[in-house]
């Protein structure tokens, strides 16, 4: 059985890219543009790893980090960051204080991601 990622990223051409690198690896991927759909989709699919970006426009990663650790302790999760205000180091900082398993600076290396991954999961 594969196991399922939930991708929660509005910028569609990333998310096409990585949803296609994770297909290729042998997940499942459910794929969101925002993370006010997140605990929604969590309960929906109940993934086994939820990779978030940080910097999103209705909800950001963060704030979705939180509702996913407050719905699920112990789910895993992967925070990646392109930028955005703030550099991309602090944001990553902030959501690895906050729940996060893992965090990843776009552009990360395809190897180095699903090695995590795996290691996750």
């Amino acid at each position: 059985m594969k196991k399922k990622i939930l991708l929660i990223d509005d910028d569609i051409h990333f998310r096409e890219m990585f949803t296609e690198l994770l297909k290729r690896s042998n997940f499942e991927v459910i794929e969101i543009s925002d993370g006010r759909y997140a605990t929604n989709k969590y309960k929906e699919h109940k993934p086994d790893l939820i990779i978030t970006d940080i910097i999103m426009p209705e909800k950001e990663g963060i704030e979705t980090i939180l509702d996913l650790k407050r719905l699920d302790s112990k789910i895993k999760i992967i925070a990646i960051s392109g930028g955005g205000r703030v550099n991309p180091v602090d944001n990553l900082r902030s959501a690895q204080l906050l729940g996060a398993d893992a965090t990843f600076e776009k552009p990360f290396e395809n190897k180095a991601i699903l090695d995590k991954i795996n290691e996750l999961i």
